[in-house]
């Protein structure tokens, strides 16, 4: 184990908080003594405690582990798994080439081009050609002002936005809200459960359809697996996963594809105990997939959603990086003071996905006790205020060096050697992850 931090109890308050909020007030008081160790996610920002209080609310409502049992280093190492992670002994390509920093005539801006149609679109809001080159971007990118950038971008339908500095009243505001918003909806419905599990796995039984992608839903539903839920991950047919993405996340759950207006969709729904949303919120409701339709049609679901940027901007996509560059994060952690920079790893999805998690391992033994049709909601852009309300260094700390190797599982999976990263949860390991798409969309 490490060290403690030197800033005591810096994560404390945050996991009390969190404990507050999911009506666990005997571990809020126990947070309180708590003294998060360093976890080594060297930055400026308190991403180590973040990710450290994030794994230990799901560590604590999971189990009756000690709290010394929870590894900095394995939580590192899980919050980077993308980074050890490698498929028949090679590496994935993380980031596709339109993603990232890109400097304009008067300030920086952020792409995200993963996905081929977010790629497509960007290049269409920039007017170049399906062919254009990354230095072909950049180039006409730096004659452009960034907010002209970013508004033709997303006028195509593309991902970009500004990289600003941090918004002290919003962040203040932002966090005068809950972290985890848990709301009892319908107090007519009955107490219902299919937990049969005990110890390691107290979700044994419960069935939880996973309509996510990308990290921080797939991280909460890769947890719940852990716990033993049946998880029955459905993607469209027409929108292909990375398959190192899948591979990274899928653990432990079956993965189907379907369209999501089908009727076997509705018999999923109604055969579930949970729904984990994670697509944009006005998205799901063209869908009939929103939180309001899903609880009027199926009451006795815990609906459980992720976004982006929070319900208030039920239109708007985004992922971990542009949430880093619009909020300040970037350039609080800028290398020299001008060039934007990034957190050590995708941390407000991984803390988003492990928060989620704990509040529905906390919600479904409420509803199991209490009755009612319950909601959970949290936003990346919630996590990134919390984030930067927290203690900050002037510097950013030095790695400290890992033993990776000790926190990484071996798997085949179609005939692929996988390497990924253990459970930031200790006491039991991942099931392998299945080929994307290729179960049946069926309890």
């Amino acid at each position: 184990m490490r060290p403690e931090s030197t800033i005591g109890g810096m994560s404390s308050p945050l996991l009390s908080r969190v404990f507050s909020e999911l009506g666990s007030p005997d571990l809020a008081l126990r947070a309180q003594a708590l003294a998060p160790p360093s976890v080594p996610l060297p930055s400026r920002l308190s991403t180590g405690h973040l990710a450290w209080a994030s794994v230990a609310a799901a560590t604590l409502l999971s189990s009756p582990a000690p709290v010394e049992s929870i590894d900095p280093d394995r939580i590192a190492v899980a919050y980077r798994s993308d980074r050890v992670l490698t498929i028949d002994g090679t590496a994935p390509p993380v980031w596709a080439p339109l993603s990232g920093f890109w400097q304009t005539s008067d300030g920086w801006i952020r792409t995200h081009g993963n996905y081929p149609h977010h790629a497509a679109r960007l290049l269409v809001g920039l007017g170049l050609a399906s062919s254009a080159t990354p230095e072909t971007a950049g180039r006409a990118l730096a004659e452009c002002r960034s907010s002209e950038a970013v508004a033709s971008v997303s006028a195509a339908g593309g991902l970009a936005v500004e990289v600003r500095d941090e918004h002290p009243s919003v962040d203040a505001e932002l966090r005068g809200t809950p972290l985890l918003h848990v709301v009892r909806r319908d107090v007519s419905v009955a107490p219902r459960s299919r937990r049969t599990g005990e110890a390691e796995q107290p979700l044994h039984g419960v069935r939880v359809l996973d309509l996510t992608r990308v990290i921080a839903g797939p991280v909460a539903t890769r947890t719940l697996a852990l716990w033993g839920a049946d998880v029955l991950r459905i993607d469209p047919r027409n929108l292909l996963e990375p398959e190192w993405q899948h591979l990274d996340t899928g653990h432990g759950k079956r993965s189907a594809l379907l369209d999501a207006r089908s009727p076997r969709m509705e018999e999923l729904l109604a055969g579930a105990d949970v729904v984990v949303l994670g697509y944009r919120p006005a998205a799901l409701e063209r869908l009939g997939l929103d939180a309001d339709a899903l609880a009027l049609r199926h009451p006795h679901l815990l609906i459980a959603q992720l976004s982006a940027w929070g319900l208030d901007d039920p239109a708007r996509a985004g992922f971990d990086s542009l949430v880093q560059a619009e909020s300040g994060i970037a350039m609080i952690e800028s290398p020299d003071g001008d060039r934007p920079g990034a957190l050590p790893a995708q941390a407000l999805d991984h803390s988003a996905g492990y928060l989620l998690a704990a509040a529905i391992l906390r919600t479904l033994e409420r509803r199991d006790a209490e009755g009612g049709s319950w909601f959970v909601h949290t936003s990346l852009r919630r996590i990134a205020a919390e984030l930067l309300g927290m203690p900050r260094g002037d510097d950013i700390p030095s790695e400290a060096p890992i033993d990776v190797a000790s926190h990484t599982a071996r798997f085949v999976v179609g005939g692929h050697p996988l390497v990924t990263a253990r459970p930031a949860i200790l006491a039991v390991e991942y099931a392998a992850p299945r080929p994307w798409g290729e179960d049946q969309p069926r309890w």
